[in-house]
C-alpha cells in the first residue's frame, strides 16, 4: 500500500480531540481546543472509522471494501488527509 501513513501504524485521536456533529451547521467537525475542522462525507467515513486499536492498514481494507475501490488508491487518499490532519495536530499514530 502506497500513503502518508505506514499499514502498520494505528491513528489515534489526541487527548481534547473528538468527532462532533453540529446541528447547527448540519456537519461533522473534528472539534480540538480553539479550533475546529469541517468535514465532507469522505472525512467523516475515514475518521469514524479510526478507534485507536486498528491499524492503518486494517481501516484502508474496510474503506476499499464499503465503497468498492482500490486498495491503493485508498490508502494514498486517505494516508494523505489524515497526514495533513497529523500535521495540524488533530491526529497521532501509535
Amino acid at each position: 500500500m502506497t500513503g502518508s501513513v505506514a499499514p502498520e501504524a494505528v491513528p489515534v485521536l489526541p487527548r481534547g480531540v473528538r468527532l462532533h456533529y453540529d446541528r447547527v451547521r448540519d456537519q461533522w467537525v473534528l472539534l480540538a481546543p480553539e479550533r475546529a475542522v469541517a468535514l465532507d462525507a469522505i472525512g467523516h467515513a475515514i475518521l469514524k472509522e479510526i478507534d485507536g486499536s486498528r491499524a492503518f492498514g486494517s481501516i484502508v481494507r474496510g474503506l476499499a471494501e464499503t465503497y468498492g475501490a482500490p486498495e491503493d488508491q485508498v490508502a494514498q487518499d486517505a494516508g494523505g488527509f489524515l497526514r495533513g490532519l497529523m500535521d495540524r495536530r488533530f491526529l497521532e499514530t501509535i
